[in-house]
């Protein structure tokens, strides 16, 4: 037996679905589905996905629990919902001519929409939804790469690689601010707070390139790692490899 349709696609595409179609029986609501997905996309913004539920998001919105689930089924397609809002709120911009910056665009987009939103970052175990807004992003994405070179399947490992790239450092850059605020200490100052005690500990073993590089590191980092270069620096060299594979040099 077939399974059902999942209740998720038809909230998602409440906007393109005709009026008629998508009109919805029983009395007018205090809010629309717009406002409930903004609600819970600024307490994700402010907490964390890990932190919102759907009672704490009625609370917010001063709506009772039950009521709530009017709007959304569960908590599973309200984060559909805002994964897809989160992508269609700045406008997809004009890629360039030049191939190379296509590419980079590609990654640097990715890079943006998770750094505005971390939560983005902590989706998981979710079918891969295909909203309108996601959709149209990867419509834009494809368009970066088409005519290039690349078959249908190329087409979309390197956007997924750009995108999955973008995605790690951005979760790297995550993951460093939340132990700064966790522990109330910048990276410098761990290791400056910590830079005797590794000496004592770690002078019974040899590390000479860990430790010659290491130091060159931290000199221009001031910190253990420095996110933003991490993705200049691997951008670069994956857009110079897919260039090579493309034969443009």
């Amino acid at each position: 037996m077939p399974a059902d349709p999942d209740p998720a696609l038809r909230l998602l595409w409440r906007h393109v679905v005709p009026a008629e179609q998508a009109a919805r029986r029983g009395p007018k609501q205090k809010l629309s589905v717009d406002q409930v997905v903004d609600a819970a996309i600024e307490l994700a913004d402010r907490d964390g996905l890990a932190a919102l539920s759907m009672r704490g998001l009625a609370q917010h919105l001063g709506l009772g629990a039950m009521t709530l689930y009017s709007y959304v089924p569960g908590r599973n397609e309200l984060i559909a919902l805002m994964v897809d809002q989160a992508i269609g709120e700045a406008e997809l911009p004009e890629l360039p001519v030049e191939l190379r910056g296509r590419l980079e665009l590609v990654a640097r987009q990715q890079y943006d929409v998770c750094r505005r939103h971390p939560w983005l970052l902590e989706v998981s175990g979710l079918r891969p939804w295909l909203g309108p807004h996601a959709s149209e992003r990867y419509e834009w994405q494809l368009s970066a790469v088409e005519g290039v070179g690349l078959d249908d399947i190329e087409m979309d490992q390197t956007v997924a690689l750009l995108s999955g790239y973008a995605t790690s450092i951005a979760r790297a850059l995550h993951e460093v601010q939340r132990a700064e605020r966790e522990s109330g200490l910048t990276e410098l100052e761990w290791w400056e707070a910590n830079a005797e005690a590794l000496g004592e500990v770690m002078q019974y073993r040899s590390y000479p390139l860990a430790g010659r590089v290491g130091s060159a590191a931290g000199e221009a980092y001031q910190a253990a790692s420095d996110p933003a270069r991490e993705l200049e620096f691997g951008l670069a060299r994956i857009v110079d490899g897919l260039l090579v594979h493309l034969g443009r040099v």
